[in-house]
């Protein structure tokens, strides 16, 4: 149907000059709303499709597995009336995930996210295929974003891949039911689940706030893996710098600093100070990095 008929339908008679105007500028916004949403699409397969990502997502995989099959196997230990995830994982599965969280959240996270971002535009500078995204057309902004979305998605697919697995191994291996949080309440099975899902949404924003910094580095280099070492190299550092005891005074501004508050969801009530004041740190760096990445990008020569 075209403009002018769709228009008729309502009076019977023409539309007025400036209405069948406005029809293309109402319909422009959905185009590229479909045009980013196709883009978006595209990025995903691509990062899903790559063997090393699926490497990449065996590893995350295999930590809760080997920690299920590790306190299965030895039983408890002599320190496992202490609080704590580890000990929590004795008497149940739930805190698999939690556990393979608290080890991977230093490294393996922070690496998987820096690959992604690598890759992001980098990768494809070096491959020779980011002029030829360019030239779709699309705008180096509407990339941009799109790209951060999908390094948004990638973290949470990581999170969940450990946090799924962790469920399941260790309701296999350990058993599910109700659960004793680190304050000693004991809730039921569906609200400790949901707890589980809101430690893993505050780790996966945090990786988010960490694929901003990637972005930014990718958009310096047309090296991926120089991008996914120095995005690892400032995640580590900053793990580093969160033990020295003289720089207290720069904690709070790291932004891995509060990355293990995501257990404060298993103390009843839920501990959100240190969440909440987390997720505005990670906002803070995302928005900084995303523009700086923009400023880099929007200059940036491509001629390969």
């Amino acid at each position: 149907m075209s403009a002018a008929e769709a228009t008729g339908l309502s009076g019977g008679g023409p539309a007025h000059p400036r209405e069948a105007a406005a029809l293309p500028a109402l319909e422009r916004p959905r185009g590229v709303l479909a045009a980013s949403a196709r883009l978006l699409r595209s990025e995903l397969r691509l990062i899903l499709g790559r063997r090393r990502n699926q490497a990449g997502l065996l590893v995350l995989a295999s930590v809760p597995i080997m920690i299920a099959i590790a306190i299965r196997a030895e039983g408890p230990g002599e320190g496992d009336g202490g609080p704590g995830l580890i000990s929590a994982v004795t008497s149940n599965g739930v805190f698999v995930a939690l556990t393979a969280l608290t080890v991977e959240i230093a490294l393996f996270l922070p690496l998987a996210v820096a690959v992604l971002s690598g890759d992001a535009i980098a990768g494809e500078a070096n491959l020779g295929t980011l002029r030829g995204l360019l030239a779709v057309p699309v705008s180096r902004t509407r990339l941009l974003a799109v790209k951060y979305a999908s390094l948004t998605i990638g973290a949470l697919i990581g999170v969940l891949v450990v946090v799924g697995t962790g469920l399941v191994v260790g309701g296999a291996l350990l058993g599910l039911g109700p659960t004793t949080l680190l304050s000693g309440t004991q809730v039921p099975l569906a609200e400790a689940l949901l707890r589980v899902g809101i430690a893993a949404a505050y780790i996966a924003a945090g990786l988010a706030a960490l694929a901003a910094i990637g972005l930014f580095v990718s958009t310096l280099t047309e090296q991926p893996i120089a991008a996914t070492i120095t995005t690892t190299v400032v995640a580590t550092a900053m793990w580093i710098l969160t033990t020295i005891p003289q720089l207290d005074w720069l904690h709070p501004w790291l932004l891995v600093q509060r990355w293990p508050a995501f257990a404060d969801a298993f103390r009843d009530p839920v501990f959100w100070d240190t969440m909440r004041t987390g997720l505005l740190v990670d906002v803070g760096y995302a928005a900084v990095f995303l523009a700086l990445a923009w400023a880099r990008f929007s200059n940036k020569d491509v001629t390969s």
